[in-house]
């Protein structure tokens, strides 16, 4: 039940928002309801954020395969920090993922470039294990870049606005995996219309899924990754990952890049069946 009413907190923040900007009586009995909105608004969210903290008593890691191929760089992942993200929205070993090299963030100009532009986009995103389709949504606008100073504040604005609305509104497009045991694997920001699969389908390690986009809140062209134990963004909590990866040295790992540590995924060398001769 409490879960239920902590969903609803962007409602009634943006309820609180109303009252404030449509006053016109000064400090009176509008604008303390639309005070006392905002701040049961924000104290909705924090307990939604706190109940969606993953139990110290963790699973281990789920050893996965990486969604894309080729040379990506890992930004804002749960080697350099956990959460990563948040903890709201089930991200707290959340991982974005960007093709490289891309165009670079400027201060002024262009302010925006087409999310044609970024290498990232239209890249294929495949299944990281065997699994079934249990959420596809496939319809959202691929919008341009946010990387230049003007952009960056401007989707600072964007995100609190989604954030009052449905996941699906920062999420962009995506798909979610159930890939059995209670584990759900969500792939956001991808591209309009490019979804390969539907709800109830299964799939099988490396089957591609959809694209790569720029939709929902995101500020360039990239795949954001997570693991969680629901397929309710609102009510899950996140999960550990493992992945094999070699960094730019060649160098084989085991776990999740560092941040801004470009990697490729390591491919399983066959067995020499001369080596023994």
């Amino acid at each position: 039940m409490l879960q239920t009413l902590w969903k609803r907190h962007g409602l009634v923040v943006a309820a609180g928002a109303v009252c404030v900007l449509v006053n016109a009586q000064g400090v009176g009995p509008l604008w303390f309801t639309g005070v006392a909105l905002l701040v049961i608004g924000v104290l909705m969210r924090r307990a939604m954020t706190l109940g969606q903290r993953p139990p110290r008593d963790q699973a281990p890691p789920l050893a996965l395969a990486i969604p894309v191929s080729g040379r990506w760089m890992a930004r804002n992942g749960p080697a350099t920090k956990v959460p990563s993200h948040t903890h709201n929205l089930a991200q707290t070993y959340a991982i974005d993922l960007a093709r490289r090299p891309a165009p670079e963030p400027v201060w002024l100009w262009p302010v925006a470039l087409r999310p044609e532009s970024y290498p990232s986009f239209g890249e294929p995103v495949s299944a990281p294990a065997e699994g079934r389709v249990v959420a596809v949504s496939d319809s959202q606008r691929d919008h341009l870049s946010r990387t230049s100073l003007g952009g960056l504040f401007y989707v600072l604005a964007e995100a609190f606005i989604r954030s009052l609305g449905a996941p699906r509104h920062l999420l962009g497009n995506h798909v979610i995996l159930d890939l059995g045991d209670g584990t759900y694997a969500l792939f956001a920001h991808l591209r309009r219309h490019s979804s390969k699969v539907a709800v109830g389908d299964r799939v099988t390690e490396g089957q591609t899924l959809a694209e790569c986009g720029n939709s929902g809140n995101s500020s360039e062209p990239h795949v954001h990754f997570q693991l969680m134990d629901s397929p309710d963004i609102t009510s899950a909590r996140g999960l550990r990952f493992t992945w094999r990866y070699r960094d730019d040295d060649g160098k084989e790992h085991e776990g999740a890049p560092a941040d801004n540590t470009c990697f490729t995924p390591a491919v399983p060398v066959p067995p020499d069946d001369h080596a023994a001769l």
